[in-house]
């Protein structure tokens, strides 16, 4: 799993050194940090407590309230990336009541085991990784320099000269589009991964067919043309199925889920009911009622053996516009006892989005356009004037939060944008002028501003 460069192991770092790396890409919401900071860092602790003492604690699950656009999914999405740990985001209106066509609630526990072994079986191929990487090579030089029949005998036409070539060529990625001929492989006429992550009927139905089919062609090998590019990808997964341990690595990654485990439920509150009794309430009701034992810790059964949920941490997330969190059932109340409100943004928590993550937007368009040969400074008044913009459209329009400084500088590059090819070498200043005259008649006038920004 990809991890925060340059920073240390989850399990080496204390709450203010886990808020500070989200800092990096989360403009405030200082107490909602600080709540998940510590219940990853407990996480840490427990493992560290003798085994008596370790089965009695269970995690604290936490509620996350805010309205869109303030930074809930961004969270977990840094979490995801900090975390050394198995991590999936669902959203809860993917599930359906047991009994009803679509996903059931177990099958996040499934992808959570899923994401666990990958990581796992990454992990322990890095060790062989130069092994891996050789076989890959050489696979892939036999695929575009094949033996052909000559004379009545087998003579390659690689020759070490022709092949060395081919190897430099390869790995400047010059091949990737070429296709080439491969054997399909029987991971793949099996459909093994499908069969794993089934959560329904019709899936596993379609898997056996494969299955089916397969006996059916026994002893005839498919062919199929792919690109270099794809071809690597299916020989790395065979090759690291070569030098992991399978046995081994369940068994870690098992171990993983069920102890270190992180599911976040994005978007709870459209499971939540509104007070009738309506046929979708009663539905969302039944959605409820079956993610509550999972959260409560149960036993979940999946291709690679039964997973208990007990010590997996829950984090929930919801806007809660429409409905309130006491709508929730009591029961799957009471498996959230951490709550926190994330707040709206301001403009200047705004100007600050602008100009401090990373990831900042104002870093992306710059990039992007670089490409073009157009270099591109915002001023700091300039910077000021759109997160004013951005603020004011939330307070007289949907308030969709952080997420409207996206459709604002869309709008305000978007002349920049079109014309970027004709300007290469050009520079652009964005000054709080060229922000006014690109954006004022469409902020003061509202009914455009409902279906422009």
């Amino acid at each position: 799993m990809e991890r925060l460069k340059g920073k240390k192991h989850l399990d080496d770092m204390v709450p203010s050194e886990i808020v500070k790396a989200l800092d990096e890409y989360v403009i405030g919401q200082d107490e909602a940090k600080r709540t998940i900071a510590v219940a990853i860092r407990n996480r840490v602790r427990r493992k560290r407590l003798p085994e008596e003492v370790r089965e009695e604690i269970t995690p604290k699950n936490i509620l996350m309230i805010g309205s869109t656009g303030v930074g809930k999914t961004e969270i977990a999405r840094r979490i995801a990336k900090l975390a050394d740990a198995p991590f999936i985001k669902v959203e809860a209106t993917k599930y359906t009541e047991v009994g009803y066509v679509g996903r059931d609630v177990e099958s996040m526990v499934r992808d959570l085991m899923g994401a666990s072994l990958q990581m796992v079986r990454e992990e322990m191929a890095a060790s062989k990784k130069e092994e891996v990487d050789r076989r890959v090579e050489e696979r892939l030089l036999d695929l575009l320099l094949p033996s052909i029949e000559k004379d009545g005998g087998n003579t390659d036409v690689s020759t070490d000269g022709a092949r060395e070539q081919f190897r430099q060529m390869l790995r400047k990625g010059i091949f990737d589009s070429r296709e080439v001929e491969m054997p399909q492989s029987m991971r793949q006429n099996l459909g093994f991964e499908l069969m794993g992550s089934s959560s329904n009927m019709e899936e596993l139905q379609q898997a056996l067919g494969s299955l089916g089919s397969m006996f059916a062609q026994q002893g005839r090998q498919k062919i199929r043309k792919i690109t270099v590019k794809r071809a690597r990808e299916i020989i790395e997964e065979e090759e690291m199925d070569k030098v992991v341990d399978p046995d081994k690595a369940v068994d870690e990654a098992k171990e993983r889920a069920e102890e270190m485990g992180i599911i976040f439920i994005d978007e709870i509150d459209k499971v939540a009911s509104r007070g009738n009794s309506s046929n979708s309430d009663v539905s969302r009701e039944g959605v409820q009622r079956d993610i509550l034992p999972i959260v409560e810790g149960t036993k979940v059964s999946t291709k690679w053996g039964v997973i208990d949920t007990t010590n997996i941490l829950f984090i929930a997330a919801g806007a809660f516009s429409f409905a309130k969190p006491s709508d929730l059932i009591p029961e799957l109340q009471g498996r959230f006892p951490l709550r926190v409100e994330l707040h709206d943004l301001s403009a200047e928590e705004f100007y600050r989005i602008l100009t401090e993550p990373q990831n900042a937007i104002t870093k992306q368009y710059t990039a992007l356009l670089s490409t073009e040969g157009v270099s591109v400074t915002f001023t700091d008044e300039a910077l000021h004037e759109i997160a004013a913009i951005a603020h004011d459209v939330n307070q007289t329009n949907d308030n969709i939060g952080a997420r409207r400084l996206y459709t604002v500088m869309e709008k305000l590059l978007e002349e920049l944008s079109f014309s970027a090819n004709e300007l290469n070498g050009q520079s652009v200043e964005i000054t709080r002028d060229y922000v006014r005259q690109r954006l004022s008649d469409i902020v003061e006038d509202q009914d455009l501003t409902r279906y422009i920004l």
